[in-house]
């Protein structure tokens, strides 16, 4: 892991943005951006949400790791960090966070932008909704 890349990986534990913009601060940082993937009671449809379980694949975390090395290499940040939770959760839990910090805030919000939108398409995590009538779905198969 390259030095700016101050953490990546998968957690069944709860997540923390503010840990994670602790990690990504630095003194040459004039900004630091933290997105937070909350659990959301609707996905677009009549079927209101009642919690979900994430799972991912064995090479997951290590597809995490690559995307933030990538996105490092992309953008003009400082660091870069991001964390995605798998298991049981529940409504407003924090299921993914990414963080950047650079010298200005263009910088930031680009590499954290392009980091959420690439571990979402690139790294192998599913998500498995379940609705308050009692179906269910997975999404990202």
């Amino acid at each position: 892991m390259s030095d700016r890349v101050r953490a990546s990986g998968l957690t069944d534990e709860p997540v923390d943005p503010e840990s994670f913009r602790r990690l990504v601060a630095d003194d040459a940082a004039g900004a630091e951006v933290v997105f937070c993937g909350t659990v959301r009671d609707h996905d677009g449809r009549p079927q209101q949400v009642s919690g979900l379980t994430y799972e991912a694949h064995p090479g997951a975390a290590e597809r995490l790791a690559e995307v933030c090395e990538q996105v490092a290499a992309a953008h003009d940040v400082i660091a870069v960090a991001a964390e995605h939770r798998v298991g049981e959760l529940e409504i407003g839990d924090v299921a993914v966070v990414v963080a950047a910090s650079s010298a200005h805030r263009v910088d930031a919000f680009a590499a954290a932008s392009d980091l959420i939108d690439t571990l979402k398409r690139e790294v192998p995590i599913w998500k498995h909704q379940r609705f308050v009538d009692g179906s269910d779905e997975w999404v990202g198969l």
